[in-house]
């Protein structure tokens, strides 16, 4: 039996002699080859940064105003070195930096418009659509200052409120308050686009048929969808011939609800959700199938039940570190600490201001500080070794707090 099972035939008559020469071409291409450092980006690194920017420097091209709200649409500042917007799955947000005279602070938006606007590498664009907030401080200041040709730096997109396939319903039942229809226009407009693929019913609550933000143009995108997004509108204080009455029930979502199996998806003020998921819980739907948005700043801890009432309107001192330098600062004790340390003109990063993310997470040195437990997104170890969120923390006495800016 042969000791190797191939055809030998090939090899035969080869000599060394050809190999020497390869000797030769190599080092002639080394010695003339660059002495810098090969520099290689892979495709999924290239991809990476595409859809995850640490910053998009943007140029407002255009405003609409609804009245108590404005749309502002976003494009590329190619100066500054975006070329196209990042990519969105539908009803994402964004974090804008904002320099409002002299306090430096991130706010979260919905990227109100259609995914399929920021596809391709040409022409993208966000659109965001912000209503004034009372009591508020950046949304008044966007509407009143914002205009076409100004400079925006904003984040990549964020968040997870978007449709899972693998988590959520075929049929969605979206209960909207005011502002809150901002993520669900986005997801009809990708359902009308293909870009989406599952049944929309949006309960949207407002006061009056005349104070419904976006009426016209979510009302369109239903006529176009083939049946897969539709609109029913509850009026709060107008009793009126086509709209629903009241508040957002458990027997209106049963009454719109498709038979089987959906999901709930909510965003709106942090009162209707509270109201909202205990309608849910009346409809017997397992905590899986309902889910809400993140609220933003921390509105009224004070008037929390488990919320020390003999602290109301003290004031306390926060001293604040940044890589051992301290700056001691004013700090209300009602209100959130990331307020007192914007205020004082020091920048923190914040992506949601709702106590989840993270981004603003901070050290407490010593103090004590009052956390809504709906609020409270920290892991167990952060409670375990004093680390809080500064967006969801508020004063109960002298606070020194490490932070760490990016």
């Amino acid at each position: 039996m042969a000791k190797y099972n191939y055809d030998r035939k090939g090899l035969k008559g080869l000599t060394p002699f050809p190999f020497l020469g390869e000797v030769k071409t190599r080092t002639a291409a080394i010695e003339s080859a660059p002495d810098t450092v090969p520099n290689s980006i892979f495709n999924p690194n290239i991809l990476s940064a595409r859809l995850h920017p640490d910053v998009q420097h943007c140029i407002i091209s255009k405003v609409e105003d609804h009245g108590d709200a404005k749309s502002f649409t976003l494009v590329p500042d190619a100066e500054k070195g975006t070329t196209e917007m990042a990519y969105f799955r539908a009803s994402q947000y964004v974090s804008v930096a904002l320099n409002i005279n002299g306090h430096l602070l991130c706010k979260p938006y919905t990227i109100r418009s259609n995914p399929k606007d920021a596809l391709g590498t040409e022409n993208t664009s966000y659109t965001l659509t912000i209503k004034t907030v009372s009591p508020g401080f950046a949304s008044p200041w966007i509407l009143a200052n914002w205009k076409e040709g100004d400079k925006v730096d904003i984040s990549g997109p964020l968040g997870n409120f978007y449709y899972q396939d693998l988590k959520d319903a075929k049929n969605v039942i979206a209960l909207a308050g005011g502002s809150g229809i901002t993520p669900f226009y986005s997801m009809a407009a990708a359902i009308v686009d293909g870009i989406e693929d599952f049944n929309l019913t949006i309960i949207y609550g407002s006061r009056r048929s005349d104070g419904i933000l976006l009426k016209k143009e979510i009302e369109e995108l239903a006529d176009r969808s083939n049946g897969k997004v539709k609109v029913v509108h509850v009026l709060s204080e107008e009793q009126k011939e086509g709209y629903e009455y009241g508040f957002i029930t458990a027997d209106l979502i049963k009454k719109y609800a498709p038979d089987g199996d959906y999901s709930v998806f909510m965003c709106g003020p942090k009162a209707m959700y509270k109201f909202c998921e205990g309608e849910c819980v009346k409809l017997g739907l397992p905590k899986r199938r309902y889910r809400s948005e993140m609220s933003g700043d921390y509105m009224n801890a004070v008037n929390n039940p488990d919320y020390p009432k003999d602290q109301i309107g003290k004031e306390y001192k926060l001293t604040v570190v940044i890589h051992g330098e301290k700056q001691t600062i004013p700090c209300k004790a009602g209100e959130s600490l990331i307020w007192a340390i914007e205020a004082a003109g020091i920048f923190l990063q914040t992506d949601c201001r709702s106590g989840i993310c993270g981004w603003c997470h901070s050290r407490l040195i010593s103090g004590n500080v009052y956390v809504p437990a709906d609020a409270d997104g920290r892991r167990l170890a952060d409670k375990k070794f004093g680390w809080i969120h500064p967006c969801a923390s508020f004063p109960l006495s002298d606070i020194e707090l490490e932070v760490f800016p990016v």
